[in-house]
């Protein structure tokens, strides 16, 4: 018989459960490869050894290279792989999903397909944004016509504040340059948040494109999840970007920037989660607990929580 190598194939049964996991990690300038059954990040300043079974979502950011052990590794333990801008700001290609069924998917496309069951979703998502008003009984026309008018009192008070001429949010997909410094700021933040939003919900096996608001575009749900928090994240750092900035700045990378160093504590992300689940109206024995986001990268070290680290420095 042909002698085995490595660490055995872990089966479902050996693996933690969802909520016992470390949610998400974050590696960018890094080699990612394996030790029997643990990944190895490594860069100049040396390795840190993680048990893969305990990695619930991958985010490959900026300068990471992966072995294909590592890869198998992963897929073997079920951990999703999400390939990432700095700090989520882009989303770019995602492997298996963190889920071993496809329930979140499931529960989507079965809340999608109903007009009533999608309407209640859409009243849900909304009410989020009321939080003091009841929106039970509203159509979507009148939800859109709320929505618009909350969305151009917030412009309207960020101008304000920043003293910046403001009339409406106006921009060419096309062409960026062509827009104002606060509208190519609103434009480079939105897609910022679209990329972690993205991320997130590939890493639960939901659609981005099934959406209850936004529809016929691939990204649906991704604009649904995001229009939740430009009132409170984008558009904020938009108008100070945009009022701090001189001409000659390049006022998309600044905002990125911005945008990025605002998801490093991981409460955006892990808010998302939550919210999601709650939209798909998930049960409580099946939801996903985020408590913990750990970071790896060349600015910090690894967060650890209830996980034994072999670090070699």
């Amino acid at each position: 018989m042909k002698e085995k190598f490595g660490a055995k194939k872990t089966s479902l049964k050996e693996l933690p459960k969802i909520s016992d996991r470390v949610s998400f990690i974050y590696v960018e300038h890094a080699k990612i490869n394996r030790v029997d059954s643990a990944i190895t990040v490594a860069d100049s300043r040396g390795i840190v050894r993680i048990p893969a079974a305990m990695i619930g979502v991958l985010l490959l950011g900026p300068g990471t290279d992966i072995s294909h052990r590592a890869v198998e590794l992963i897929g073997d333990t079920g951990t999703s792989m999400v390939w990432v801008g700095e700090r989520g700001v882009r989303q770019y290609a995602h492997g298996r999903s963190l889920a071993h069924s496809t329930r979140f998917l499931e529960k989507q496309a079965k809340l999608v397909s109903n007009s009533r069951s999608r309407l209640k979703v859409a009243r849900k998502m909304y009410q989020m944004r009321f939080p003091n008003e009841d929106v039970s009984a509203l159509t979507m026309q009148q939800l859109r016509g709320r929505e618009g008018a909350r969305i151009r009192k917030v412009y309207s008070l960020q101008a304000k504040k920043y003293k910046i001429p403001w009339t409406k949010r106006e921009y060419n997909p096309e062409n960026f340059e062509d827009g104002t410094p606060v509208n190519q700021a609103l434009s480079a933040a939105n897609v910022a948040l679209y990329g972690l939003v993205h991320s997130v919900i590939v890493a639960l096996g939901a659609s981005p494109g099934l959406g209850f608001v936004h529809t016929g575009h691939d990204l649906s749900f991704v604009y649904d999840v995001a229009d939740l928090y430009k009132a409170e994240t984008t558009i904020p750092i938009a108008f100070e970007i945009a009022a701090n900035s001189a001409p000659e700045d390049d006022i998309g990378k600044l905002t990125r920037l911005r945008v990025r160093d605002s998801f490093v504590d991981g409460k955006l992300m892990a808010r998302i989660v939550k919210d999601i689940q709650y939209l798909l109206d998930i049960e409580k024995s099946e939801e996903l607990l985020v408590d913990i986001l750990a970071l790896w990268d060349d600015k910090e070290r690894l967060v650890k929580h209830g996980v034994n680290y072999e670090e070699n420095f």
